[in-house]
């Protein structure tokens, strides 16, 4: 186990200083510098310095730190993705379980393939034309900045309001957690332990709850890394769709407002969560696994 943590500790730091040096890169646009490529691998340098020093420069928007302007954002973008997480977990694992075992395995596949594969943004704008014109549910233009995240608010129009981006994002969180659940029970399925266990005189009941059950969802924690992947994503489409004022519809504004600094703070701060998230997941994965293997 030692062993194993020290690798995964060793790929999880590989891949934050990946994030810096991408981010350092993007930053490094909005530095003024004569032309060529020496200039501009000097400010990338001058940018990794300052990161070093936690300085990630100033928003070309709002003429805030870019820190500063992360701060107000991102509480409501996690409060997204984790609203989202639950339902992401409440939909795709029954899901997962009923279509990666047994006959309808075969037969699911194809269709769960074409829902996974439908792009995020068609899901998000089905769901606020029917929310808009068959349930008159309310909608948010240019909704101000808050400091608290409004999904956790006790406003009844503030809740309708969270409900449609935590919908969308937790279909798409949902659409990975199944895919996920459905290769563990595949892979669980084809085990070659259970002939022997059924030999000893364990019921399948047993079996499944005892030594499938952990590996399963070991398989689960490992794609932890893909599924936050999935959800930050969907976050992304899901605030700009439904006008929401959190970090993902801001990197969105900065790319297309060349806001260099405050989009390469942001995406090493969504890169950086999805590899601490991964990290996590495989540790626990391996320590599952390890568990409930058959000896």
């Amino acid at each position: 186990m030692l062993n194993y943590a020290a690798r995964q500790t060793g790929r999880l730091a590989l891949g934050l200083l990946g994030a810096v040096v991408v981010a350092a890169v993007i930053s490094a646009i909005a530095v003024p510098r004569a032309p060529g490529l020496a200039p501009f691998l000097a400010a990338v340098g001058t940018r990794l310095v300052d990161f070093a020093r936690l300085d990630f420069g100033t928003s070309a928007i709002s003429g805030l730190s870019a820190m500063d302007e992360l701060g107000r954002r991102i509480p409501a973008t996690l409060a997204l993705v984790l609203t989202g997480t639950g339902v992401a977990l409440i939909v795709g694992a029954p899901l997962g379980l009923v279509f990666g075992a047994g006959p309808l395995r075969r037969s699911a596949a194809p269709l769960m393939q074409i829902v996974a594969a439908a792009p995020v943004f068609c899901a998000g704008l089905a769901l606020a034309y029917g929310a808009v014109h068959l349930l008159h549910w309310p909608v948010s233009i240019n909704a101000p900045v808050r400091s608290a995240a409004p999904i956790f608010s006790s406003n009844a129009r503030d809740l309708q309001l969270a409900a449609l981006p935590m919908l969308m994002v937790g279909l798409a969180g949902a659409a990975a957690v199944q895919l996920a659940l459905r290769r563990a029970a595949a892979d669980s399925a084809r085990g070659s332990y259970r002939a022997g266990l059924r030999r000893m005189g364990l019921s399948v009941i047993e079996i499944e709850w005892v030594y499938a059950a952990p590996l399963v969802i070991a398989g689960l924690l490992a794609s932890a890394g893909e599924i936050t992947l999935a959800l930050l994503s969907a976050a992304v489409v899901a605030e700009w769709v439904f006008h929401r004022p959190g970090a993902a519809d801001l990197f969105v504004k900065s790319v297309a407002l060349q806001d260099w600094n405050m989009a390469a703070l942001i995406l090493f701060v969504f890169a950086a969560l999805t590899f601490v998230v991964d990290f996590l997941g495989r540790l626990g994965a391996h320590a599952l696994a390890n568990e409930g293997k058959p000896s």
